[in-house]
């Protein structure tokens, strides 16, 4: 039986620590603020609640598989689940709209066929079925296995299978961005390419330079459903803290570790902020790498994998609405609000340019009873992917709150009050520089995308959580705390779930 010092009780590192606890080791986790979930927040304020963190769940199967794992317990017996239909609405820059059915595929061709003309479906389902292709190849490196040694091969192989394209007299072209992927794929129709690029911009990603691989991303969503639950996200961080008390995990909040021990070559503890240190026979950090570098101070811990970098990954502005007047009952759960100039966004975005007339926007609508005083107001989530350390000023809200007005008649006369959520929030949530928030782990893209190994190279200390493999989203957090308890259960032989 093994002591594990867990830094940080973010849903990847509670479940390393359910699973840990369930094995017979004794986890205790250090948590500085005064609550779980990381990312996955709760605020409150005049009768309406709004979840902080993401809205909707992709790959139950993940946490399905935590709570059997760790209580024989099937997820929904703990927390309301709900496939939402529509999945989602897309209103595009020319005011087109389409409802894209949840996990039928099928269903999809046909929305896309009547909202954007005859083939669109067609060429949507031929891109997913080589979007299928990636995942089949890409899945269990990326997802289900700790991060290979050679992980080289991930990075220099391509998983998508993309087409050639014959050009005259001219050298044969396959797509290796996603961008390419809807110039060389979807024709260049701009409903079709804002529709696939929006996957990669909600992940803080630039499809002018992600991989074809980043197909998966869409692959993911219509193939295996987009999911609600009941009282919203922050109901399953209720959850698996509890099922942590229940497996005897201890929780310590509001406690800071200012330091990881490092004893005899290897990581023996942590120090805590006014209080003694902690001894333990293993580490586990759930924080990210800037906030690790600094509790390992020019302690190597990364070795050669490649590591994102946080100066250079996105951020989210939330916008928080209160408003008067009921939820009309077809409405929505999501609704995506695409931006009219899609060059300006990219270079607001990833280049450092101006802000856009009109970004792209998410807006949340889930109608949960819990989160209004009452039946006659509604409380309504819109997020956008905005630059790391951005500053959000009054300009900038207004354009967000222009955007969302197209899914939301009568926005400014319903409008009691909002509240932001900006970078500066986040950073100071979680300790990553300028508010970033992480992706899922791509092949490709000689490795830039791929997230550092669970196992560091210090022996004895573990990366868990969204920062570490294999990325971030609430799935790879689960899967992140799957893959570190294998490791330390199991230890170095261990090759994932069978």
């Amino acid at each position: 039986m093994a002591r594990i010092a867990v830094i940080g009780a973010g849903l990847g590192a509670m479940a390393a620590a359910a699973r840990l606890a369930v094995a017979g080791h004794r986890p205790v986790v250090f948590e500085r603020a005064a609550t779980y979930g990381g990312a996955v927040g709760h605020i409150e304020r005049d009768g309406f609640a709004f979840d902080t963190g993401p809205g909707l769940l992709l790959l139950p199967a993940v946490y399905r598989d935590l709570f059997v794992k760790t209580g024989k317990e099937p997820l929904e017996d703990l927390v309301g689940l709900t496939q939402v239909e529509p999945a989602v609405r897309h209103v595009f820059a020319d005011g087109t709209r389409a409802d894209l059915p949840n996990a039928r595929r099928a269903g999809v061709a046909e929305a896309l066929d009547a909202a954007v003309g005859a083939g669109a479906g067609e060429r949507w389902s031929a891109f997913m079925d080589r979007a299928r292709e990636a995942w089949d190849r890409s899945r269990r490196p990326l997802l289900e296995e700790p991060l290979w040694p050679n992980w080289q091969v991930l990075a220099d192989r391509e998983p998508y299978p993309a087409p050639v394209r014959r050009r005259l007299l001219r050298k044969d072209r396959t797509a290796r961005t996603l961008a390419e992927i809807g110039a060389f794929e979807l024709g260049g129709e701009p409903r079709l390419v804002a529709l696939l690029e929006q996957y990669a911009l909600a992940y803080g990603l630039d499809p002018r330079t992600a991989p074809a691989s980043a197909a998966v991303l869409p692959y993911m969503e219509q193939t295996f459903g987009t999911w609600a639950v009941a009282g919203g996200l922050r109901a399953l961080a209720d959850a698996v803290y509890a099922r942590c008390l229940r497996r005897k995990v201890e929780f310590r909040f509001g406690t800071a570790v200012t330091r990881i021990v490092v004893k005899d070559g290897r990581a023996a503890g942590v120090e805590l902020a006014g209080e003694a240190a902690e001894e333990a026979d293993f580490v586990v950090a759930g924080v990210a790498p800037g906030v690790l570098a600094g509790l390992l101070p020019g302690q190597a811990v990364r070795g050669e994998v490649p590591a994102w970098s946080e100066r250079a990954v996105p951020s989210r502005l939330t916008v928080h609405l209160a408003l008067r007047g009921a939820r009309p009952e077809d409405t929505p759960h999501r609704t995506v609000v695409h931006g009219t100039d899609r060059d300006a966004e990219l270079a607001w975005v990833f280049d450092g340019g101006p802000p856009p007339r009109r970004p792209t926007v998410a807006v949340l609508r889930a109608g949960e009873a819990a989160h209004v005083p009452d039946a006659g107001h509604e409380a309504v989530t819109v997020t956008v992917t905005v630059p790391p350390h951005a500053r959000v000023g009054a300009a900038d809200v207004d354009a967000v709150l222009a955007q969302a007005a197209q899914a939301l008649p009568g926005l400014r006369e319903r409008l009691l009050w909002h509240e932001l959520r900006t970078p500066q929030d986040i950073a100071e949530a979680t300790g990553a520089q300028g508010g970033a928030v992480p992706a899922p782990a791509l092949a490709a893209a000689g490795g830039r995308l791929l997230h550092p190994a669970n196992r560091t190279e210090l022996p004895g200390l573990f990366a868990v959580g969204g920062w570490a493999h294999p990325g971030g989203g609430l799935p790879h957090a689960g899967m992140s705390g799957a893959l570190v308890a294998g490791l330390i259960v199991e230890g170095p032989e261990f090759r994932g779930s069978q």
